[in-house]
């Protein structure tokens, strides 16, 4: 396997909730696909939805892509604090995994402050002010 692409729906803030993880990660996205172009005679969408998106894709590193969308109102809202499964980075430095911590989890809920873990590695765990769970660790043993 090559990769594992983190895909997550949002109640109508992908965007701004994507514009503030490329703040944190850094890079450009490479697709933001609103739903009005993809609206016909088949896919009507409401006015109000239009501008929503359909899918937006912001790379992370050289082989890794997060992704998101909007869920359209007609299939319910998403519980954005369920309890889900989290993303996990795996940052290459300390220095790293604390810019990343800091970054995403600023306006968040801590649920475990970034330090040395008692396996070994320097790690963290956190809600960030969109719901979204993650987990930035640095493991200094990793070779890969």
């Amino acid at each position: 396997m090559r990769t594992i692409n983190p895909w997550i729906n949002f109640n109508g803030n992908a965007e701004e909730a994507f514009n503030f993880y490329k703040s944190v990660f850094g890079g450009e996205f490479t697709r933001i696909v609103r739903f009005k172009e993809l609206a016909g005679e088949a896919f009507q969408v409401p006015e109000h939805e239009a501008n929503k998106i359909m899918h937006i894709a912001l790379p992370l590193g050289k082989h890794n892509v997060l992704l998101a969308n909007d869920v359209p109102e007609i299939m319910g809202r998403v519980n954005e604090h369920e309890n889900r499964s989290k993303i996990l980075v795996s940052a290459e430095s300390r220095e790293e995994a604390d810019r990343l911590f800091n970054g995403l989890s600023a306006g968040g809920d801590v649920e475990g402050p970034i330090g040395d873990s008692p396996w070994g590695t320097y790690a963290g765990m956190f809600r960030d002010k969109y719901g979204i769970e993650w987990i930035v660790e640095f493991d200094p043993s990793y070779n890969g």
